[in-house]
């Protein structure tokens, strides 16, 4: 079976190579152009770009999925599209080139988190567990019926990376099973069935830590936002980013945002208990232990996170 791979950040890579691997035509990769990467914002191409090249297979580089590319993705005859996280819209006029559509690999069980960040949101949220489901591809944001279904346990100190990282791997294998039943006329997608939840895309305000929010919350919002866009908070008008907190129970009484030196840890104060910062990251500076920062600070009795 002729295969067309859709797909840009590095959670996708494993896909296609499980794709590879089980012997599917990958006969073409379709990926977002190269993008600005680091500090000196220099131009690289995708993760799934870098792998495709090295697997030999044909690159068509897309943004947006307009006429030009719907006509280079026609001329490789893919008798189905498989799609892990490609970060644009598909059109119709694309959705009725393979004869057996297009099948996406979510990163969730929907019909929870519908959208953009599904494990972000579903980590934010403090879900117990979630997963991944391949779909037929339709109109619709993630609406489309489901053909197989993965769990997966959400740790307590799991961030959306380290979920992520999982969910990548089970889910390519995942996908591979998917196509082949397809390729065998065995695959029976089923509607979709449950509460619908949606997963927009992050923004950098996501990341701003609100002291007054309750410890467990925080805790949440930061593991959930780790490692993009991150959590952060602000310190005499300039943002300091922070790696997830730990819950300290244990401490009560801190004002919110208050910081304070507990013993060799430094913890601040939530709308509920305390919780310990483990990294920090000033302005302009590295990410670095907490407590070396707190030590660089002149006294920690008048620092107050907003």
């Amino acid at each position: 079976m002729r295969v067309l791979f859709a797909g840009t950040p590095a959670v996708a890579v494993p896909s296609l190579d499980a794709l590879v691997k089980a012997g599917f035509d990958v006969v073409a990769v379709l990926t977002r152009p190269d993008a600005p990467v680091g500090r000196k914002r220099v131009l690289t191409p995708s993760p799934v770009a870098q792998r495709a090249v090295e697997l030999g297979i044909e690159v068509i580089y897309a943004a947006r999925l307009d006429a030009e590319a719907i006509t280079k993705i026609s001329a490789v005859q893919p008798d189905v599209a498989a799609i892990v996280a490609y970060g644009g819209l598909v059109p119709p006029a694309a959705l009725r080139i393979p004869r057996h559509g297009w099948v996406n690999l979510h990163f969730s069980l929907l019909p929870a988190w519908r959208g953009a960040a599904p494990v972000q949101r579903s980590v934010m949220a403090g879900d117990d567990v979630t997963g991944a489901v391949t779909f037929q591809l339709e109109e619709g944001l993630d609406t489309g019926p489901v053909f197989g279904t993965l769990t997966e346990a959400v740790r307590p100190q799991d961030t959306a990376g380290d979920l992520l990282e999982r969910l990548s791997h089970s889910g390519a294998v995942l996908l591979a099973q998917t196509l082949s039943a397809i390729d065998a006329g065995q695959a029976s997608a089923q509607p979709q069935a449950g509460d619908v939840s949606l997963a927009p895309k992050l923004t950098l305000e996501d990341g701003h830590i609100n002291w007054s929010h309750p410890a467990l919350a925080i805790n949440r919002q930061a593991r959930g936002v780790t490692p993009e866009p991150g959590a952060w908070t602000l310190l005499d008008g300039q943002r300091v980013k922070l790696e997830p907190v730990r819950l300290r129970s244990d401490i009560a009484g801190l004002a919110p945002g208050s910081v304070a030196l507990q013993g060799k840890t430094v913890v601040v104060g939530t709308g509920s208990h305390a919780v310990e910062l483990t990294r920090v990251q000033p302005a302009g500076k590295k990410m670095m232990a907490a407590a070396d920062w707190a030590r660089g600070m002149a006294s920690l009795e008048s620092v107050v996170f907003e």
